[in-house]
């Protein structure tokens, strides 16, 4: 088991249940609004989880890849994305689902995530699988999944402020 491949299951999972959104009836409110509500409650425990078990590991064992600077200009755009992602998960509670506000709402929320899970699969999930040990990964794997397990029913939004993240973070580990 290694924690990567959690993560990568989860978001194949996101891009799944947002596709459903897509194919369902719009006169079909109850479909929609019981599959937005697993998806939302999902976003939000899947980012916890990482910002709980996988971000403190990569900001003690990433260098980093790519054009970030490290694992600390990793972080800070994880957490600032995960904002987004919550700040748009907010704003189509705000609709009624099947309306177009309603799916405008949902593309944006898509968009938001869409666009955090391919830079996270780039970066720092690419600077973890090389930086880190295969024990490592697995043992976090078993926090990781233990944390979602024990959250199902899902947990408290909150946006976290990137910079005290990093700092209160790098203060732990």
């Amino acid at each position: 088991m290694d924690i990567t491949q959690l993560i990568l299951d989860d978001h194949q999972e996101q891009r799944r249940l947002f596709g459903i959104l897509e194919q369902i009836d719009r006169t079909n409110t109850s479909a929609l609004s019981a599959i937005w509500k697993r998806l939302a409650t999902f976003l939000e425990v899947h980012a916890k989880a990482e910002e709980v078990v996988f971000y403190p590991a990569l900001l003690r064992v990433g260098q980093g890849v790519g054009d970030t600077d490290g694992p600390e200009d990793e972080t800070l755009d994880a957490i600032k994305d995960h904002n987004e992602i919550r700040d748009a998960v907010a704003h189509v509670a705000q609709y009624p689902a099947g309306t177009d506000a309603w799916y405008q709402a949902v593309a944006d929320a898509n968009e938001a995530n869409s666009d955090h899970m391919a830079e996270e699969e780039r970066e720092g999930m690419t600077d973890f699988r090389q930086h880190a040990d295969l024990q490592t990964r697995h043992n976090l794997a078993i926090q990781f999944a233990y944390f979602e397990a024990a959250h199902i029913t899902g947990v408290h939004a909150v946006n976290e402020d990137p910079k005290s993240y990093l700092s209160e973070t790098q203060g732990q580990t």
